[in-house]
């Protein structure tokens, strides 16, 4: 099938790669001329594991294209993804701007019927949206005539997996009309995803508004999971509790589950923080709160704070002086993304109180100056003060503490007697639990986990 996949960015791109690798012919279109040159010159402008290897694969067999040209881009395909950028707004609801660009540039070069997926994390009403921009543009053209269909297709993609969650879905949720149009767009959709259900049935059938609120639901429960332990973990520390022995009791029942229950930081990234923003934002149009994830959102916020205070404990205040060495900068592994990640907050509060740091991340070196820099636009000379490195255990050189904020797998098994060694004090603040209290303790360490009775 010939497939338009409508802005290149980590949804687009999943999307457009792996439905090549299924044998369509994919046209990835995006307005951002850098970003496309880098594509087409054999590079891949975000870190995903497999995700590289894929477009290289696919566009030396001729299934994927990279252009800026729109009309080629609607011209090419009977569907057209939309997965373009949903930032949030001021208020925190979804900036739909770039979503109904793209409705409108798919109208005005459209010359046959389209089958247009949201495939965008957009709130509850946005294809009644989409659709009053393309039938505005088409009368606007005189071509009225010209019929197309909105379907809702969300993403759940998990950074640092995306490939393995698309090619290998456990669900995926189309949203459809009941109309003539709509039936024939649900058909088109079946057969694209065709290859996913040949085994069992995978594909959720539903109303636009419910596959929309759906994507919403989804990542607002992980969020509360996450906020919900990070509460726990907190009480643990004041109680004399083991969050991970909570983890364990609780996590094996089946209702519940181990999934989404491990006490950190908090949460970052480019989903969890603003959808649940969203969705608050959506029940305050139509007159209600939603007041656990409001709640989910303030705990949340106070958690990417809970390392830095464990260490004013320990330290003081006034870190004048103080080398911190601190593994991981991404707000998860296996990405590059700053977006929201609670070493930023981190960072932030350590050096304003006079700390230096040197900090490792396997690959969000590049990613993390880049939103450092937007963090400290206002005192820039507070970047003199931040130093990356390589390797981890350069980081650790003369440093007062260790600090680790992302759960790497390079990470998780260290050389302690030369982490021991290298540190100025044997004192660890695992901000990820990597480690186990007792071995570290035996092994000579002052160690400080989230929820870990320390």
């Amino acid at each position: 099938m010939k497939v338009t996949i409508i802005g290149s960015g980590y949804v687009g791109l999943v999307t457009g790669a792996c439905l090549a690798e299924l044998g369509n012919q994919v046209f990835c279109l995006d307005v951002d001329q850098k970003k496309i040159d880098i594509l087409n010159h054999g590079g891949v402008p975000i870190y995903e594991p497999g995700l590289k290897e894929m477009i290289t694969r696919n566009k030396e067999a001729g299934r994927i294209v990279f252009s800026t040209d729109i009309a080629a881009s609607v011209e090419h395909g009977e569907i057209q993804f939309i997965a373009v950028g949903t930032p949030p707004d001021e208020d925190g609801s979804a900036d739909l701007k770039y979503v109904l660009a793209a409705a409108k540039n798919i109208a005005t070069h459209m010359k046959s019927f389209k089958v247009v997926i949201d495939k965008s994390t957009v709130p509850v009403g946005t294809a009644e949206k989409v659709s009053q921009v393309m039938t505005a543009e088409l009368i606007q053209r005189g071509k009225g005539e010209i019929h197309f269909s909105v379907v809702s297709n969300p993403e759940f993609l998990k950074e640092g997996a995306a490939v393995e969650d698309f090619m290998r879905p456990d669900r995926i949720v189309v949203g459809s009309e009941d109309t003539e149009h709509g039936r024939y767009a649900k058909e088109k959709v079946r057969k694209l995803y065709s290859p996913f259900n040949r085994h069992h049935e995978r594909t959720f059938y539903m109303d636009v508004k419910s596959a929309e609120l759906t994507k919403y639901a989804a990542n607002a429960m992980l969020a509360t999971r996450i906020s919900f332990m990070n509460e726990l973990a907190n009480l643990a520390d004041h109680v004399g509790a083991d969050i991970e022995a909570v983890r364990q009791g609780i996590g094996s029942d089946t209702r519940i589950g181990y999934g989404f229950l491990y006490a950190g930081t908090g949460y970052g990234g480019s989903c969890f923080p603003k959808d649940v923003q969203a969705l608050s934002k959506t029940a305050q149009e139509n007159k209600l709160h939603l007041k656990i994830l409001e709640a989910v959102e303030e705990v949340n916020d106070a958690q990417k704070r809970v390392l830095v205070d464990k260490i004013l404990r320990h330290f003081g205040e006034d870190l004048t002086g103080l080398t911190f060495a601190l593994w991981g900068l991404a707000f998860k592994p296996n990405t590059d993304d700053m977006r929201e990640a609670p070493s930023r907050v981190i960072i932030g509060e350590l050096v304003s109180r006079g700390a230096k740091i040197v900090a490792h991340d396997p690959v969000a070196t590049e990613e993390a100056w880049r939103s450092l820099q937007l963090d400290f636009v206002d005192r820039p000379e507070l970047l003199t003060r931040i130093t990356t490195v390589d390797k981890p255990n350069d980081a650790l050189e003369e440093a007062d503490a260790l600090v680790i904020v992302t759960e790497w797998k390079a990470f998780r098994s260290p050389d302690f007697d030369l982490l021991k060694k290298k540190l100025k004090n044997p004192l660890i603040f695992d901000g990820r639990n990597l480690f186990e209290p007792e071995t570290l303790t035996e092994l000579g360490f002052s160690y400080h986990g989230i929820g870990r009775h320390n």
